[in-house]
């Protein structure tokens, strides 16, 4: 079960991936939309439950900021791990992590 297609990727019936990416900096904003560009960093929320992750990515010398929101809070801690030890990666390359272990 690759992460792009998890049933748990969810919040409120809604599917959580991709994010929609939110320009932060850099270079001009390119709109970029989808599983593009590079992971740079990754924040759980503080507000508890923490039901959603916030993700940073650079795409083309730009900055974007994404959100996942996750009702099952759980799996919301172990993606935000996960997510961590991928900071560097691209996030297509993410989105096809095999995440059968977390069913």
């Amino acid at each position: 079960m690759r992460l792009r297609d998890h049933p748990l990727m969810t919040y409120r019936r809604l599917r959580s991936w991709p994010p929609a990416w939110t320009w932060v900096g850099g270079a001009d904003n390119q709109h970029p939309k989808g599983e593009v560009g590079v992971l740079k960093e990754v924040k759980i929320s503080q507000i508890k439950p923490a039901d959603r992750i916030f993700i940073y990515m650079e795409y083309k010398d730009a900055f974007y900021i994404g959100c996942i929101l996750i009702d099952h809070h759980s799996f919301c801690d172990q993606l935000a791990r996960l997510l961590q030890d991928c900071c560097g990666r691209p996030v297509r390359e993410i989105a096809d992590l095999d995440l059968s272990h977390t069913l």
